[in-house]
């Protein structure tokens, strides 16, 4: 086995690649370092993910309670009511901050006094699969690194970009209706112009310099060894900067994830990289690279908006045929499915999906159930629509809707997700049925904040105590439908999968377990109407209906029929 040293070595090859000669020589020095360092304070662990692993998203703070921190509130309510069920924990970013909810990091190595410390986070991740943000697109214009440069020291001159506001950026991807460039006045007085792609509070990193790309490697090797596992690279599409490009998807970015994945696996190669690119379908795939190489997990982002556009309109036509071009580079990789997340519904995704009038159907309806729509500036100088501020269940149902519509829509829009290939992500928010927070929109000024309510613990569990209450029904349909699934070998995120189409109301999919003979075939109505269909001939009988525990189709027969947004997940054997 070649040593890092070597010119062969592909973690060498790579940074002289991204660097000269003589820079790439001392980033490989640097990243030797870090290695030998970490490798006698990480104890690595085999893992490899199943159908097992499912993946609560929350912030570290959505549960409060008096002189408690959040996060040992947090671990107390996921002990009570996810033990066993859920064994997996993304906590949005819990360092300190200073906007944007906790995605302006001020400290990469701390934790935020108001959640707790690191002895919290170590208690959840000894008993929960921990997964992590690293924010590393940008950093706190408040934190230390940007203080410094501000201040002239030396070693963070070249930390950040800064750039002639007269040189011609237009070509540069926008997500955002901000300003690319912001101001920033140094401590000599002087006025200088900084790279920022998200807000002036999230100053892009330079990874032009090896020494940006070595110490956000130590954050990142800190996080593992507080037992992270997982690592969302969080709008990593940015990362490299080219000027006279788009500065997005460039060819460096993905030799860097790539980088990242290798220098993190030499200590701990149980690391999941997951790579959060909100971004067209076909340019998000991307970032499987050879499959398995890059990310082993890609958020499967065109499915949120989809399948709010298919349960509106009762129609799965565009839904099957988008499932039927899924597929992956190898079995080593998977997509991360969800419905909610603390952002919005993104509609970059479904660009090429839905038509330009779909989606301006959608955003009109989001916004008649009392969600927001957020804007982003096009390279010719209009905005259009990029993002739903809308809570997920609020998106499926008018407010003068009855509950019990609500919650069936609800529930088979988070089944869906569950009987999706690839591993299911699920946000608090949902688990509970959470309404529109209005009120905070009317706080905080910002959209997101509609979908990113924190609950006092005791309100809340005196919610989840009300017999018929929407939270207690969501919750309990929804750890039974989880309990379901990670106990069924089918639903292996690595098995082999099929799209089937069986009607423009239904959505279908028929998974094969990677070792035995076993399938089970997910039927999902996302109609308001009772659906006949056919199963294919070649489905063997008897099949067991898992979802209702009974068998439902009869042994001479594969006429099937759902009533109104019923979901069916029949097992069965090839």
């Amino acid at each position: 086995m070649r040593h890092i040293s070597d010119k062969e070595h592909t973690i060498n090859k790579r940074l002289h690649k991204l660097y000269p000669p003589e820079v790439a020589d001392r980033a490989v020095d640097s990243i030797i370092d870090l290695i030998f360092k970490y490798k006698s304070r990480i104890k690595s662990t085999p893992y490899h993910l199943s159908e097992k692993d499912v993946i609560l998203i929350t912030y570290g703070d959505q549960v409060n309670k008096d002189y408690e921190p959040s996060l040992q509130t947090l671990k107390g309510f996921m002990d009570k009511h996810l033990k066993g069920i859920i064994n997996s924990v993304h906590i949005l970013p819990f360092y300190p901050y200073s906007s944007d909810d906790g995605f302006s990091v001020v400290n990469y190595g701390a934790v935020d006094p108001k959640m707790g410390s690191w002895r919290e986070i170590e208690q959840i991740s000894g008993e929960y699969r921990l997964m992590v943000d690293g924010v590393i697109n940008h950093i706190s214009q408040f934190s230390d690194w940007f203080k410094a440069y501000l201040s002239g020291d030396s070693y963070f001159q070249d930390f950040f970009i800064e750039v002639d506001p007269s040189i011609d950026l237009s070509k540069v991807v926008r997500p955002r209706a901000l300003p690319l460039l912001s101001e920033f006045v140094d401590d000599a007085g002087r006025t200088r112009h900084v790279w920022t792609t998200f807000s002036k509070d999230q100053v892009d990193l330079n990874y032009k310099s090896h020494r940006v790309l070595r110490n956000v490697l130590d954050a990142l090797f800190y996080y593992v060894e507080k037992g992270a596992t997982l690592i969302r690279l969080d709008a990593i599409a940015f990362i490299w900067k080219e000027i006279g490009t788009e500065c997005v998807h460039l060819e460096q970015t993905h030799e860097l994830i790539q980088l990242m994945r290798e220098v993190l696996h030499e200590v701990a190669p149980e690391v999941i990289i997951i790579t959060e690119t909100n971004v067209p379908h076909h340019e998000n795939v991307s970032y499987f690279g050879s499959g398995d190489d890059e990310a082993q997990m890609v958020y499967n982002f065109a499915l949120p908006p989809l399948l709010v556009h298919s349960i509106l309109t009762g129609n799965t036509k565009t839904l099957t045929a988008w499932g039927k071009t899924l597929t992956l580079p190898s079995d080593k990789v998977c997509f991360f499915n969800f419905t909610a997340s603390h952002d919005g519904i993104g509609l970059r995704p479904i660009k090429g999906i839905l038509t330009e009038e779909e989606v301006q159907s959608l955003g009109n309806t989001v916004k008649s159930h009392g969600g927001l729509v957020s804007y982003k500036t096009d390279p010719d100088g209009t905005q259009s629509p990029y993002e739903l501020n809308c809570s997920y269940i609020d998106a499926l149902t008018h407010p003068d809707e009855r509950d019990d519509v609500r919650y069936k829509r609800m529930i088979l829009a988070q089944g869906t997700v569950l009987a999706m290939p690839g591993v299911p992500g699920i946000y608090f928010h949902s688990l509970v049925g959470s309404r529109n927070y209005k009120d905070g929109v009317k706080h905080t000024g910002v959209n997101r904040t509609i979908n990113r309510e924190k609950y006092n613990i005791d309100w809340l569990e005196k919610e989840l105590s009300i017999h018929g209450s929407l939270p207690k029904k969501m919750l309990a349909s929804y750890k039974r439908l989880i309990s379901i699934r990670i106990n069924e070998p089918a639903f292996n995120p690595f098995g082999k999968f099929e799209f089937l189409e069986l009607g423009d109301h239904l959505f279908a999919v028929d998974q094969h377990c990677v070792n035995n003979r076993e399938r089970i075939i997910a039927i999902h109505n996302f109609s308001d109407e009772e659906v006949d269909c056919e199963l294919p001939k070649n489905v063997s009988l008897p099949l067991r209906d898992l979802v209702v525990s009974s068998t439902v189709v009869d042994l001479l027969s594969t006429s099937i029929t759902l009533k109104p947004y019923q979901m069916m997940w029949l097992k069965g054997t090839l």
